[in-house]
């Protein structure tokens, strides 16, 4: 693609993508990503697909089993709260226009 006197390419440090500015316009036309060097190669797809699907429902299975034990744990909290709340006296909370 032929650039304009106006753009200008410029070359990011990070990631190596190289953008092309249009000075007039103060904005980026257009980008082009390096090639990666970890690509994966299209015969390991289903391999891949694999592994994600496998990792997906390890997840899946922790959150179910975490989720379980949720209310039993809050209920256990309540439970203690409760029994705090019946040991100190009852106070009335203070107000900001009874401090005046």
């Amino acid at each position: 693609m032929s650039t304009l006197v106006s753009e200008l390419e410029v070359e990011c440090p990070c990631c190596g993508t190289t953008l092309v500015v249009d000075l007039n316009l103060k904005r980026v036309i257009s980008h082009r990503e390096p090639e990666r060097e970890d690509k994966p190669e299209l015969g390991q797809a289903a391999r891949i697909l694999a592994e994600e699907a496998a990792r997906r429902e390890a997840v899946f299975r922790q959150s179910v089993s975490d989720e379980k034990g949720r209310g039993e744990a809050l209920s256990k909290r309540f439970d203690e709260a409760l029994k705090e709340a019946k040991k100190g006296p009852i106070e009335r909370p203070a107000r900001d226009f009874d401090l005046d």
